[in-house]
């Protein structure tokens, strides 16, 4: 395993983190959900991400007893805000009240007092951010966040909360965490520019965009039974939107790249976001403890240019790159 400093702090975070988004709680039986946690551990991941809204709270219960007995000191523990997590009014977005709230049930249901990073999980338009980046430095004089990021902002988002930090004195936001692959490169142009002048680092998710970099779907074909196209539960309205005979025929491109520098789909996937300086670290996620073993050997790995432009070539063109698509709900869900 590698380590990354996350942006320009002076934490280190395993080049590949692990998390439990649609897994834990949902769609793995929590046995075999410890039994990734801990094959992440012993592959030297460090990084452990989640959120109070996966599972509805459940994935953080699954992952607070997984870690149980762990040095804290030893992993670093990231969860984020946002989403419903009831169904009263206040039971989501980015208000003091909710952010208050959120924090204490979600330290309560991982087991810990503190976690490393508390992230924003999308924008708050219904809720004013100097009230929203108020909350959150309270929570860092309160010793319950370390550092402090978001997920899913727009890079002008991101701008407007930094001049507001900047001015009050606040802890600045560190992180971002989007959505990045071959296939979805939104942030390539505006969000990426902005982190790197500002020294906020990418904790991306996807890095196989649901599965479809694996290249098991194939075009005319239908899906694999048990794969998450078929599994509602588990993202199938996410990886539709991919289920294209073109995108699929480019996967299926990359099949000899793969090969040519000894590694699977997944792993070339995962190390093509690591090539990007920006990124401080790549989520897996994983429904079996094998599948962690075998994304892992990812890092640390250094792709020829003439292999990013091999893979260019297959997929580029097939890439989604309008900023404009990364968006938040205009209303609280």
């Amino acid at each position: 395993m590698e380590y990354r400093r996350l942006g320009s702090t002076g934490m280190y975070v395993s080049e590949i983190s692990y998390g439990n988004w649609i897994t834990h709680g949902s769609q793995v039986e929590a046995e075999e959900a410890v039994k990734c946690v801990h094959a992440a551990l012993d592959a030297g991941i460090t990084t452990f991400d989640t959120a109070d809204v996966y599972a509805g709270t459940k994935a953080e219960t699954v992952l607070g007893k997984a870690l149980k007995g762990q040095r804290r000191e030893s992993y670093e523990l990231f969860t984020k805000v946002y989403w419903p997590t009831g169904t009263g009014k206040n039971d989501r977005g980015l208000s003091r009240k909710h952010i208050m709230e959120s924090i204490n049930g979600s330290l309560k249901r991982l087991q810990t007092d503190h976690v490393d990073l508390y992230q924003a999980h999308r924008f708050d338009y219904e809720t004013p951010l100097e009230e929203t980046l108020k909350a959150f430095d309270d929570l860092i004089r309160q010793g319950k966040v370390n550092y402090i990021g978001v997920s899913e902002w727009r890079a002008s988002e991101i701008a407007a909360a930094l001049k507001i930090q900047d001015a009050m004195g606040y802890d600045r936001f560190v992180s971002s965490q989007p959505q990045y692959s071959m296939l979805w490169r939104v942030i390539e142009k505006e969000i990426v520019p902005l982190s790197e002048k500002e020294g906020i680092g990418q904790i991306v998710w996807s890095p196989i965009a649901q599965g479809i970099l694996t290249g098991k779907y194939l075009p005319g074909k239908k899906a694999p039974a048990g794969s998450r196209a078929t599994d509602k539960k588990s993202g199938a309205n996410m990886i539709s939107g991919w289920m294209r005979d073109e995108v699929l025929e480019g996967v299926q491109k990359l099949v000899p790249i793969a090969e040519s520098v000894g590694l699977s789909m997944a792993q070339l996937a995962i190390a093509w976001v690591l090539q990007n300086k920006n990124v401080s670290s790549a989520i897996i996620g994983a429904s079996k403890a094998k599948q962690v073993k075998e994304n892992v050997k990812a890092a640390g790995v250094k792709l020829e240019p003439a292999v990013l432009k091999a893979i260019d070539d297959a997929i580029g063109g097939l890439a989604e790159r309008d900023p404009a698509k990364n968006k938040s709900p205009e209303k609280r869900p």
